[in-house]
């Protein structure tokens, strides 16, 4: 299944979308990595049992949701002065200030674990790093892994590991997403220069394995397949969904090699910006799988 689909990318000729800047802010400077870290410290659950009850925010003229209302919603904190990208402001965000932020149609999930998260990034910000991101990223020499291993052990909310059967399993979703955003920012040049992408995996999460299922190239036992389908909780932490993820992330390798087979250069992280460019506007067989956590 990831052969043949492989196969049908580079027929249809898709590539790994650019940098999305019209829902990011980037000025080019210290500002704009710290307001990247702090829009990956609140990417996680945007799913709603309801529909109806969906978040979403009007931007630019279109009605966002998912991680663009999130972007969206950073970006235009900034345009109306708020400083996203200070730490100290970071540090002292209120929950009138996170709701102000946050205003849409509807109400975004775990919205008090976001205002934990931001200020926790704030605070080790001022108190580790002189208040820049852009310093932990030239301590790690350009190295992509060692700046998600850096994210990971500085900020609790970055500490993306779970267990299986007593052994730590890593997958530091957005500490990657951090550094590959960086990447497509700066494109590739001053602090988003990194020689190791290749060391990127997928960025585990819900939507990826729904995808992947979709295209054939993940399948469910029928207990499993049955709980997704009929929208049961899969809990945090829970065999079945390290399963999940940890399928996800070797699935991604599996498809990049294909497609390097078929001439066609793309890391796993591209791979998984691939999959998610191919979502758009695709109706989907089945739902993803729903898990709370602060991790994705």
């Amino acid at each position: 299944a990831a052969a043949a689909l492989a196969r049908r990318w580079r027929a249809e000729g898709l590539t790994a979308p650019a940098w999305q800047p019209q829902y990011h802010f980037f000025d080019g400077t210290h500002r704009s990595v710290n307001w990247l870290l702090a829009l990956d410290a609140v990417n996680f659950s945007f799913w709603s049992h309801d529909p109806a009850e969906r978040w979403e925010v009007d931007y630019g003229g279109r009605r966002l949701d998912g991680y663009w209302a999130l972007a969206a919603a950073f970006k235009r904190a900034v345009e109306d002065g708020t400083r996203l990208w200070d730490a100290r402001v970071l540090a002292g965000l209120n929950q009138g200030d996170i709701y102000r932020v946050f205003r849409g149609t509807g109400l975004i999930p775990m919205i008090t674990d976001r205002l934990t998260n931001l200020r926790q990034a704030g605070s080790v910000l001022v108190e580790r790093h002189r208040g820049q991101a852009i310093n932990m990223v030239q301590a790690c020499e350009h190295s992509a892994a060692a700046l998600a291993g850096l994210l990971a052990q500085e900020f609790r909310s970055f500490a993306d590991v779970a267990a299986y059967d007593g052994e730590p399993v890593v997958f530091l979703k957005r500490a990657q997403l951090f550094a590959s955003d960086l990447w497509g920012a700066f494109r590739g040049k001053g602090w988003g220069r990194f020689d190791d992408m290749e060391a990127l995996t997928a960025f585990a999460d819900y939507k990826l394995p729904q995808l992947l299922r979709e295209y054939g190239v993940l399948r469910y036992t029928p207990t499993l397949a049955e709980r997704i389908d009929q929208r049961v909780i899969i809990p945090a932490g829970s065999p079945e969904e390290v399963e999940i993820r940890a399928a996800t992330v070797q699935a991604v390798d599996l498809l990049s090699d294909c497609l390097r087979a078929e001439g066609v250069d793309v890391l796993p992280f591209q791979v998984d910006w691939l999959l998610w460019q191919s979502a758009q506007g695709l109706a989907m067989a089945h739902p993803y799988h729903l898990t709370r956590t602060v991790f994705y």
